[in-house]
Formats: structure tokens, sequence, C-alpha cells
């Protein structure tokens, strides 16, 4: 569908205002084109970098992922009130992303940290400021149960107040849980630290008073992991139906696997409905087997031009 025809269907659908929309998207390694001497990623992604990572490319993502979220605008009736990202480099992507693109419109505002992970990369946030109000944020840091700090993304705490309800308050943590890189059991603890401290946020927030909270994510795991069951009483997953039924957000040797989760606290989750965002666009032929898999940026070090290795996710909350 055509950009201003994609902005003109969703401005003429009426919004319900009980009515809200949370989505989490991995974007993949976007950075901008810049070598601030921050990392090797940095270098390797920017104009004299390995990837010839361009101003013109920066933006064709940016204008790739403002299409992503109108197509979901058109798709779930509204656009997406709040927008988790993951590896984002800074608050100059993300800002750029709300901004610079067909998203000005909407007046999204914006919440980012620097983190201390070693690649660059970050989570961050996007809110539709007429719909709700920040009304605080802060980044966690990961612990392992000795007290050292793991070196990974921070988990990035949003507090929102709903503008057409001000006794509706909603919290939601984004988080980018450490890879299996290295070996699957060799990275298994760095990835329980994270689920701990993803577990001590939200019982601390509900046990004073924060009965609204959301989790998104990429947690390098499925909802079977041992890892998830440290969530378990504690949070809802409602990604675990579409798990049990074979999706998935990424593929990997023809298989799709779902890691990209959305969590909500008990009040919450007989309201809520998450789904997976099969954009047309976002996909192309797997070469390897038969079927679809994400568009990326690059295969190596060529350039395709698509977006990201996951596909988005969203959940919607009616009757808040």
């Amino acid at each position: 569908m055509p950009l201003l025809l994609l902005m003109y269907t969703i401005l003429s659908c009426p919004v319900n205002d009980s009515t809200f929309s949370v989505m989490f998207w991995n974007l993949e390694n976007f950075f901008d084109w810049k070598d601030s001497g921050y990392s090797d990623s940095d270098r390797e992604f920017s104009s004299s970098g390995e990837r010839r990572w361009t101003k013109g490319r920066f933006y064709s993502k940016c204008n790739a992922v403002a299409k992503t979220l109108l197509w979901t605008g058109s798709t779930y009736g509204s656009m997406p009130d709040i927008v988790g990202f993951a590896e984002v480099e800074n608050g100059f992507v993300v800002g750029s992303i709300a901004n610079s693109t067909a998203l000005r419109k909407y007046g999204y505002g914006t919440v980012h940290y620097e983190s201390g992970d070693p690649r660059g990369i970050d989570v961050a946030l996007i809110y539709r400021k007429d719909r709700f109000r920040c009304t605080g944020s802060a980044p966690h840091g990961i612990y392992d149960e000795e007290g050292r700090k793991v070196v990974t993304r921070d988990i990035l705490e949003v507090s929102l107040r709903s503008e057409y309800d001000p006794f509706f308050e909603l919290t939601v943590l984004v988080n980018h849980h450490p890879s299996k890189y290295g070996g699957e059991k060799e990275s298994f603890p760095r990835r329980v630290a994270a689920m701990r401290c993803l577990a001590h946020l939200a019982d601390s927030l509900i046990e004073s008073g924060h009965e609204n909270v959301v989790a998104v994510g990429d947690f390098n795991d499925t909802p079977d992991s041992p890892a998830s069951g440290i969530l378990d009483g504690m949070l809802c997953d409602k990604s675990y139906g579409l798990f049990k039924a074979g999706k998935g957000t990424i593929r990997y040797k023809g298989r799709w696997e779902l890691i990209d989760q959305i969590l909500v606290s008990e009040k919450l989750d007989g309201i809520s409905s998450m789904h997976i965002c099969y954009v047309p666009f976002l996909l192309v032929n797997d070469s390897s087997s038969p079927g679809k898999k994400p568009f990326r940026t690059y295969s190596g070090p060529r350039y395709n031009g698509g977006v990201s290795d996951h596909l988005p996710v969203i959940a919607i909350f009616r009757g808040m």
C-alpha cells in the first residue's frame, strides 16, 4: 500500500480511548553513519567502515521503520501508542526515526539512555504524546548473584500516564537480554541474571502499587526456557500460545523461533492479546528452506536494503 494511502487510512480510523497498543522491535545493528570511535561495531557501520553504512542508507532504514509502524496502524486500527526498540546506537537514531520520517505527524516522544554494551547498542522507547505523558524513566543495569555487573544492555523503565484517564498509569520495561554468542550453555547464566533483574523490577513495581506493568523485549530465549520460568507467577507471557503454534520472529535454519516477547502483569492479562507483525515488505524468500524469512539490512558484508532479522510484535489492550 502506498505511504500516503497508509497515512490516510490510519487518520480516518476513529481511536478508541480505552484501547492502546505496545509494540517491540529489534532493529538489528541500527547505527548512525558516523564513526565516533566508541566500538568496533560503530566503526564497521560507518561511511568509511566495512559495511559502507552511509547517510542515505541510514535514512532509508528510518523510513522503512516508519512505514512498518504505518502498516501496523492500518492493520490494527490506530498507530502504535508505545514502541520499544532494541539495537539502536544512540538518541540520534531514535530521534531520527520519530522526527525525520512520516512519524513526525504523530508526535512521538523519545526515551533513551546510553548503556555499557560493548557493541554500543541500546534499548529505547517512543510514545505518542497525544495519548500518554512520560512521568519518569530510568535505566537499570544487570547484576549477577554475586553483585557483579553484567556488561550488556540495561533494562529501560518508563512510566506513562494516560492523557484520557488520569488514574491510569502504565510502566513499560524494555529488554534486550544477552545473546547465545559463545555458546548457549556458557551464556545462559548471563540471561538468567537479566531475567532475575527483570523479575526484581516487576515485583518491586507491583508490590508498590503499580499494577499495570508491561515487559517487552528480545529475550534471546524461547518462552519454554528455564530462564523464562523465573517470571512464573509474576508476569503473564502473552507469547506462549504463539510459540506453541510454531510462530516466531526470527528464522534459524529454516525454522521460526519466538524470542521477542511481551509479558504483562495479572491486571492486564485479560484485556490483552499479542500478535506477530508479518509485514509483507519485511519478508523475503528463504533461499535455504521453503517459506519466507525476515529481510535483513545486510547479509554478511553485502547490503540488501532490508530492515532487520527480527519481525516486530505488538500487544493490543482493550478496555483499560
